[in-house]
């Protein structure tokens, strides 16, 4: 049987697009209230974005080690894999195919969608098709091939930091409400902690990148500069955005107006049209994250197919040979998605299944420890973590973080997040014990 291929269509740019498009999605307009709210104080709260900004980069550089040692398809599933063995790394594929991929996937298209039959005030009930017509265009770019889904991802990148930028600009050109010291009441609870919970929320995304990795160009060097280089400039963004609105608006009005605020401070900018383009921006802004989930999820049931651990895995390691996309694997995500859109609350399965997802990022930042005990002092010319051990302890501390607020604050999320992913465990077993009866060994073929 023919081994099956990716094509390696994606360059730096493609790459560092879907970091900055997978993370950068409505969170960036949304979150500055909520922050400053858990704060009750500007400077307090603007902190609080740089040190969830220091986590997540510190993840990222810790990650692109891992990235260069293993570029291969599949991301947080495949280091998983490689370095913990079969049974972990299935457990994060499954976990990641089965319900935070098409759960993620379905809630931005009915976000997106909600926005959409807002703006053009449309009848309420198109909401789910909307939704659904939405997934479809963009998974038919991305069957085509990872070249049109890294052009859509590169433009929709560019596009959405338009408006950021414009509010940036202007928020510190023509804002001058007081932007450090500044005191706001909230109803919520102060807490610190919440707050940078939040921002990492917001940051969360730029993993998806190894996913395509086994379709980059010279992954090993290119994957590590992506990480970096988006990450960098989602954080300086989400800084910046704040300090602008916190420019064009006091402190006790940025939390009255909670998820307002940020539309609020473009429309005092930009008049009356101010609102409707920042409306457009988070559009584009979600249409782009949607591509980013829509192109890089497929590839971890891909990677899985490819050892034979799923069912059906001979059809959804199939590559085309037309496209060289693994289309029964796109379909398979996007099939769930739309399930989850019209029997389940997408967003309640995402937060469910985030502390499991946290779980493994920390696993994943160990294992740049355990490989470094294993290989020899060389580092062949390949990426290695700076700062080691110091930037993976950082990445292993906030994750931790995010774990242990789970597990007090939201105890049966974390509970029954962990249910959903053990239930895999008797379908691997199944899988395993199949293959063995069967004599089979992971194939992909080309079709």
């Amino acid at each position: 049987m023919q081994q099956a291929t990716l094509k390696r269509d994606l360059g730096f740019i493609s790459a560092m697009s879907i970091v900055i498009g997978c993370v950068i999605g409505s969170g960036v307009f949304l979150k500055p209230g909520v922050v400053l709210g858990s704060t009750g104080n500007t400077t307090t709260a603007l902190l609080a974005w740089l040190v969830g900004g220091i986590i997540t980069i510190a993840s990222g550089l810790t990650i692109a080690e891992l990235a260069a040692r293993i570029p291969k398809t599949g991301g947080l599933y495949t280091y998983i894999e490689e370095t913990y063995g079969k049974t972990l790394g299935f457990l994060s594929g499954w976990m990641q195919s089965v319900i935070y991929a098409p759960g993620i996937i379905a809630a931005l298209g009915l976000y997106f969608s909600s926005l959409f039959v807002h703006f053009f005030s449309l009848p309420v009930s198109y909401e789910v098709w909307i939704a659904i017509l939405t997934v479809l265009f963009l998974t038919s770019v991305n069957i085509l091939g990872a070249k049109y889904g890294g052009l859509v991802q590169s433009l929709t990148t560019f596009a959405k930091l338009i408006p950021i930028l414009l509010i940036i600009i202007f928020g510190l050109w023509k804002g001058d409400a007081q932007v450090l010291h500044a005191i706001a009441k909230s109803t919520e609870e102060m807490s610190f902690s919440a707050a940078v919970l939040a921002t990492l929320f917001a940051y969360d995304g730029w993993i998806l990148v190894g996913s395509v990795a086994g379709e980059l160009k010279n992954p090993a060097k290119t994957l590590p500069k992506a990480i970096t280089a988006g990450l960098l400039i989602v954080t300086a963004s989400y800084l910046f955005i704040n300090i602008a609105i916190l420019k064009v608006l006091p402190a006790q009005t940025v939390v009255d107006l909670g998820e307002n605020a940020a539309s609020t401070a473009a429309g005092i900018l930009f008049g009356d049209l101010g609102g409707k383009i920042l409306t457009v921006g988070i559009m584009i802004s979600i249409f782009g994250s949607l591509n980013g989930k829509i192109l890089s999820y497929p590839r971890i049931p891909f990677a899985m197919a490819q050892r034979s651990q799923l069912p059906f895995s001979r059809y959804l390691a199939k590559v085309s040979s037309k496209w060289n996309t693994p289309i029964v694997s796109i379909l398979g995500i996007v099939t769930f998605s739309i399930l989850y859109m019209f029997f389940s609350d997408p967003n309640w399965l995402t937060d469910v299944c985030t502390f499991t997802i946290f779980l493994f990022y920390i696993l994943s930042f160990f294992a740049v420890f355990k490989m470094r005990k294993n290989s020899s002092s060389s580092s062949n010319g390949e990426y290695r973590v700076p700062f080691y051990p110091v930037i993976p302890i950082v990445a292993i501390l906030g994750s931790s973080f995010i774990i242990v607020n789970t597990a007090i604050e939201q105890t049966n999320y974390a509970i029954f997040s962990i249910l959903l992913t053990v239930i895999g465990l008797p379908i691997f077993w199944w899988q395993q014990r199949r293959n063995r009866l069967q004599g089979e060994t992971p194939t992909a073929s080309i079709v």
